[in-house]
């Protein structure tokens, strides 16, 4: 156990900063499920719509130093990617190889 005043107050601060970190953390978990949920569900337009909420979150967080910013690009990148390769299949844009670069 702490003895001195700055310790204390040090294990404070870090008590409140773990719950309000955690917070956020699930915030972005929960908005992510309802990003994937709604994907699954075949609306483009709300899908987008709970995508910019997702990506918003996410980066409300990384200014907060709650994750690292380049953590919130990687998964707002991988979130882009699955919804635009979500309807890339149901309009039947997605061709076997496209995009590998690859000649067949």
């Amino acid at each position: 156990m702490a003895h001195s005043l700055s310790a204390k107050k040090r294990i404070r601060q870090s008590i409140k900063r773990r719950a309000r970190n955690r917070a956020r953390k699930e915030l972005i978990k929960e908005q992510t499920k309802l990003f994937v949920s709604t994907l699954s569900g075949g609306d483009w337009k709300k899908a987008e719509e709970e995508l910019r909420k997702t990506v918003a979150r996410l980066d409300r967080v990384a200014s907060k130093h709650t994750i690292h910013r380049n953590t919130a690009s990687r998964k707002r990148s991988r979130l882009t990617r699955r919804l635009n390769a979500a309807r890339a299949a149901a309009t039947g844009a997605g061709t076997k190889g496209a995009g590998s670069g690859a000649k067949t």
